[in-house]
């Protein structure tokens, strides 16, 4: 475990560029996920075929906002380790890599109205998930599991992704 403060030997990151290393980059992508999805909610998503455990359109901002900062305090617990710890850069590169994916999906599904894109990128972000809460979960603990229900939610939406495009392909 993993103490929060800083030493001049530890050499891990002081709190405002860790908190901003964390939290700037998944308010980016929330905000450019939220740019692209919120004009085609009430037009191209309003308009297709849907399975009865589709959540209602408020759930989504709710769980969203949640997960981002779960995801953002996840990673500056990490970021609060000392920078030669064996496995934090992985850790650091695996959760910029599900972000990454995670910003994807909404271009995919959204911006190009295509559940089968969705599919894929949605498929890869599984795989990053559970890489980055495997590196996290071996750096810190409390870090990997406040991915937990991220992972739970994208598998929920990766269920619902993949049964819009039945019903709409």
């Amino acid at each position: 475990m993993h103490t929060d403060q800083t030493s001049p030997d530890s050499h891990a990151m002081p709190r405002l560029p860790r908190f901003l290393t964390a939290v700037l980059p998944v308010v980016a992508v929330a905000v450019s996920a939220s740019l692209i999805t919120q004009p085609n909610i009430p037009t191209w998503y309003a308009n297709l075929q849907k399975p009865g455990f589709t959540p209602p359109n408020w759930a989504f901002p709710v769980a969203w906002t949640l997960l981002y900062t779960m995801m953002a305090y996840a990673l500056w617990r990490i970021l609060a380790l000392p920078e030669n710890r064996p496995g934090r850069a992985a850790a650091i590169v695996a959760f910029f890599v599900q972000l990454v994916l995670n910003g994807t999906w909404s271009f995919a599904f959204f911006g190009g109205r295509s559940p089968l894109a969705g599919l894929v990128v949605i498929a890869a972000l599984i795989v990053a998930i559970l890489v980055t809460i495997r590196a996290f979960w071996r750096l810190d603990r409390p870090a990997g599991l406040l991915l937990v229900p991220y992972l739970a939610w994208v598998c929920y939406a990766t269920l619902l992704n993949g049964t819009i495009w039945q019903l709409n392909g």
